[in-house]
């Protein structure tokens, strides 16, 4: 058995945005790996056909359909699963659409991810959480080389001033 299989395995891993791209394999690769995972996301778009090809609803503990917005149902789902480790995938991830839905780019991306760390809190389990954003939260300033973990946060978009926007929530909770 390899160490990450051990460091999974028989371990209560809950993801958001479970049924998108990176979200399956994530999903796929855990419950290879002996996690029981719950996930938590919208159905999948009609061109995102990976989650149903690799079958995962039917190795789930738990397989939530709802939006990050609902509050209560994030926090009966986090309170009852009591996960050990939290990947928080899910986001409205296109920078194009959020110049078309502005408002739900900012709820999705900033409002979900407070509601989620808010479950967590609220739940009183102590557990692992790892936050997916964006290369894009930091302030673009048109650079050649990338950017560093201590570059301003920022963006000219909604999608990128969301994603900046949901580092500064990740970094409030982590610090208090």
């Amino acid at each position: 058995m390899s160490a990450l299989q051990k460091a999974y395995q028989g371990k209560r891993v809950f993801v958001t945005g479970h049924t998108g791209f990176k979200g399956s394999w994530l999903t796929q690769w855990l419950l290879s790996m002996g996690a029981e995972v719950a996930g938590y996301a919208l159905d999948p778009q009609p061109h995102e056909t990976l989650y149903g090809k690799l079958s995962i609803s039917d190795r789930l503990a738990v397989d939530c359909r709802a939006d990050l917005s609902d509050r209560g149902t994030i926090n009966k789902i986090v309170s009852d699963f009591s996960p050990e480790i939290v990947f928080h995938l899910a986001a409205q991830p296109l920078v194009r659409l959020s110049y078309e839905i502005p408002v739900e780019t900012f709820t999705t991306n900033v409002i979900g991810t407070v509601h989620l760390l808010d479950a967590i809190r609220l739940a009183g389990n102590a557990c692992s959480v790892v936050c997916v954003t964006s290369d894009k939260c930091y302030e673009n300033r048109e650079w050649f080389h990338s950017y560093r973990e201590e570059d301003a946060m920022g963006g000219h978009d909604p999608y990128s001033a969301s994603k900046g926007a949901s580092e500064l929530v990740i970094s409030s909770y982590r610090k208090s």
